[in-house]
């Protein structure tokens, strides 16, 4: 979040963040988005009788402040399908694998565990398949013999910081057009 909104302040991208929404109140990028001066909502999933009611007030707050694109930076939740058809492509997210190999959680542990020579990072859209979403960009960066899940992490994370909001300024300039399963850069 804080490297979308550095990419917005340094006119690297021509974008606005108009709410910074987190499932939980002691989030680190709630704190950030707040000395930035954005504004910010807390949804605790276990205030709400069920997924799709919880689902349902983030995505009225998201309409409320016109949101055109949702991203997902450290959200740890995976999204219900009214919240991905309510913006059908409209949803990116960043993972710290080169999908699709390393779907789901600690990605970067499952590359060194496994050898990868090279892992990296993907930005795709949302869709009801985890990690499986239309590729938009990815990024790599050689694995060595020994990278640990957190030197790996570290890699990719530098990598993450420029490339998402290179995704997103492709986005703003409705330079993406989807066929199929791929993502066309125009």
């Amino acid at each position: 979040m804080e490297a979308i909104a550095r990419a917005i302040q340094e006119r690297r991208l021509d974008a606005s963040i108009e709410i910074v929404v987190s499932s939980n109140p002691n989030a680190e990028g709630l704190k950030r988005a707040e000395f930035l001066g954005i504004k910010t909502r807390v949804f605790e999933q276990n205030a709400f009788p069920s997924k799709i009611e919880y689902e349902n007030a983030i995505i009225q707050t998201l309409h409320e402040h016109n949101v055109g694109l949702v991203l997902l930076a450290g959200y740890m939740k995976i999204l219900g399908v009214e919240l991905i058809q309510a913006f059908r492509h409209h949803v990116m997210n960043i993972h710290p694998s080169l999908l699709p190999a390393f779907k789901g959680l600690h990605a970067q542990r499952q590359a060194v565990e496994y050898g990868a020579r090279y892992s990296g990072c993907t930005v795709h859209f949302v869709t009801e398949d985890l990690d499986g979403g239309p590729i938009i960009l990815q990024d790599t960066v050689e694995v060595s013999p020994e990278d640990t899940e957190k030197s790996l992490s570290d890699k990719i994370l530098e990598k993450e910081h420029v490339l998402y909001p290179r995704a997103v300024q492709l986005f703003a300039e409705n330079r993406l057009k989807i066929e199929n399963k791929r993502v066309v850069i125009l």
